[in-house]
């Protein structure tokens, strides 16, 4: 007989082995949701001109480069919510987790609430091919949530979407079914009595996730 995973043991347990590699950074976690770069699947408006291998050699250099940011910052846990398979791109500090869900908007809003079920942290999430990233632009939107300041952030993107989004406590509400325009979504996350702050206007070749 197999017994139901308690989703409070799991996040327990990630706890513990945060606290046994005696982690000091910062109480937070970063998601990069994300596709696989396969030809055919990624960037498919470049082509043309881009012949489907080149758009995907050009997708698989923003998702080296967003990890390699990523990667460079401190916090609990790191996260891929991927759309395919991985490959030697990934490097070693990522929980893979499948992305989930139909359309961007639900697929957002799984990945943000997965993220918090399993640690329950304050989540940030970014796109696969935000070329100006950097870990210390990534630094300065998780710690307003770290330190309990701030309830959201926001980061809008020139296009009028938004290349980052973080929440202290994910509620899938605040994403899913809204169409993923800058103004809607921070609209939501500007309730009354919810603290919110942008971090930078940026630009990418797509939105998060495509």
């Amino acid at each position: 007989m197999t017994i139901p995973a308690d989703p409070r043991l799991a996040a327990a347990a990630t706890l513990l082995r945060l606290h046994r590699r005696e982690v000091t950074g910062l109480a937070a976690q970063l998601v990069v949701i994300a596709k696989a770069p396969v030809p055919g699947r990624v960037k498919t408006r470049l082509t043309p001109p881009f012949s489907p291998r080149q758009a995907a050699q050009l997708a698989e250099a923003a998702l080296t480069d967003t990890l390699a940011a990523v990667a460079q910052v401190s916090v609990a846990r790191r996260v891929l919510a991927l759309d395919g398979p991985p490959g030697g791109w990934l490097p070693a500090s990522f929980d893979v987790v499948r992305q989930r869900g139909a359309g961007l908007d639900k697929r957002i809003a799984a990945a943000l609430g997965d993220a918090y079920a399993r640690l329950p942290v304050p989540v940030v999430l970014i796109g696969m091919d935000t070329p100006q990233v950097t870990p210390g632009l990534l630094e300065s939107a998780i710690r307003p949530l770290a330190a309990g300041t701030a309830d959201a952030v926001f980061g809008p993107a020139a296009d009028g979407g938004f290349w980052l989004l973080g929440l202290r406590q994910p509620d899938p509400r605040l994403v899913a079914g809204v169409p993923m325009s800058a103004a809607l979504i921070h609209r939501r996350v500007r309730n009354p009595g919810r603290a919110s702050q942008y971090d930078g206007t940026s630009t990418s070749s797509s939105r998060p996730g495509r």
